[in-house]
């Protein structure tokens, strides 16, 4: 399968691809199952998101303006330009994942973690070329989220004596080609699942390293 293009322009990113993808996420604008040829990144800081304004209006408004109303939607407070990619193999199975990182309002899970006030968050979208079903997209997206925590937490980012492992605004995004035969599992002991697993890990690992050493290094 083609490579897909990455774009990066005016506050934007986006991955599109050579032909509509099957897609599952929690998408402010497009959640759950749905078909896309490409997924976008929003860049927004907290003055365009004061008290009053809708975030679900202001990434759908600003991303159609740029045009990607078609696409899958996420939004980040992290410089766009600073993304991260990685592409891995395990067998037949190729993935590629894209990711942005800030961690500003991290937390450990099963901690109340009340807002901070300030913008940060994990967003990315993992490709496999492999096509699956729903129960195979919903395992992937397991196993993606899965990969994102271990790489947060490898990070070693401690909040409130505790390491983070990740932030209360991340949005994921599994997407595989569409196919009437499809495969049923993508976990840990499946090509699909290693693939998946490695390309997440290590984009979120660099973005995440990246911005751990922005942070230390303001604080010298």
């Amino acid at each position: 399968m083609k490579a897909p293009e990455i774009l990066c322009a005016d506050k934007t990113l986006a991955v599109r691809f050579a032909a509509e993808q099957a897609v599952l996420s929690w998408s402010l604008t497009r959640p759950g199952f749905t078909r896309a040829a490409t997924v976008a990144w929003l860049e927004a800081s907290e003055a365009d998101l004061p008290v009053g304004v809708d975030p679900i209006a202001l990434l759908r408004d600003r991303l159609a303006a740029a045009g990607y109303g078609d696409a899958v939607q996420l939004m980040t407070s992290r410089d766009v330009r600073k993304h991260h990619q990685a592409v891995r193999h395990s067998g037949d199975a190729t993935a590629f994942c894209l990711a942005t990182v800030g961690l500003a309002n991290a937390g450990r899970v099963g901690t109340c973690t009340p807002p901070t006030g300030r913008a940060g968050t994990i967003n990315l979208v993992v490709h496999i070329d492999q096509p699956l079903d729903e129960a195979g997209l919903i395992e992937a997206l397991s196993i993606a989220t899965e990969a994102r925590t271990a790489a947060i937490m490898d990070l070693g980012w401690i909040k409130d004596g505790l390491v983070v492992t990740g932030t209360g605004t991340d949005c994921i995004a599994v997407a595989c080609p569409i196919a009437d035969r499809r495969q049923t599992y993508a976990g840990l002991h499946t090509d699909i699942g290693a693939a998946i697993g490695n390309a997440v890990y290590d984009a979120v690992q660099a973005g995440g390293s990246e911005w751990v050493a922005e942070k230390r290094a303001h604080c010298t």
